[in-house]
């Protein structure tokens, strides 16, 4: 079911909310929605928790990871569409996608001639599959790049009402 640690044997959530110094009693509070006797179901993996649960927490617990853990681990939906994402330093994240894209500009011409007819042929197949493979990993780079903003607003590195009023700024430009 949940994500164990090797060393502990404990699910991320129960980690998260020790990783806050944290009580079940004191993280109910924050929660508000979540009691505690619930909390203590789902960190034992008597219970499956719900999304509304894993929101209540990552936000409790200033964990967005939380959130892309879930989708990708105990949905059932979000085990088939969602990549799990690891949180690394931005540094990382702009050499990640600066490569992926680089790696790509090689290949949207070679794209547009398989693209050109609507059909991927036999021979075109490990070409086109490689540029899948590409935006693929360019996409769980984006991922990680919204993982580290959310985990930094939620740090209180940034602020989130200066970086929503400049979000909309770049949005209504485009």
């Amino acid at each position: 079911m949940g994500k164990k640690s090797s060393i502990e044997n404990k699910n991320i959530y129960l980690q998260c909310r020790e990783d806050c110094d944290l009580t079940r009693a004191k993280a109910s509070e924050l929660m508000k929605t979540v009691s505690e006797s619930r909390i203590e179901k789902i960190e034992s993996e008597k219970i499956i928790a719900a999304p509304e649960d894993i929101v209540a927490m990552a936000e409790a617990y200033k964990q967005p990871k939380l959130c892309n853990y879930y989708c990708a681990n105990e949905c059932a939906i979000g085990k088939q569409t969602v990549p799990e994402v690891t949180l690394s330093n931005l540094s990382e994240i702009t050499l990640g996608i600066v490569a992926s894209l680089n790696s790509l500009n090689y290949e949207k011409e070679r794209l547009i001639a398989i693209a050109v007819d609507g059909k991927i042929s036999e021979e075109e197949m490990p070409d086109f599959l490689k540029i899948q493979t590409q935006l693929n990993n360019l996409s769980l780079t984006v991922e990680a790049l919204k993982l580290w903003v959310n985990s930094t607003i939620a740090s209180g590195n940034i602020d989130k009402k200066t970086y929503d009023k400049f979000l909309k700024e770049a949005t209504d430009k485009l």
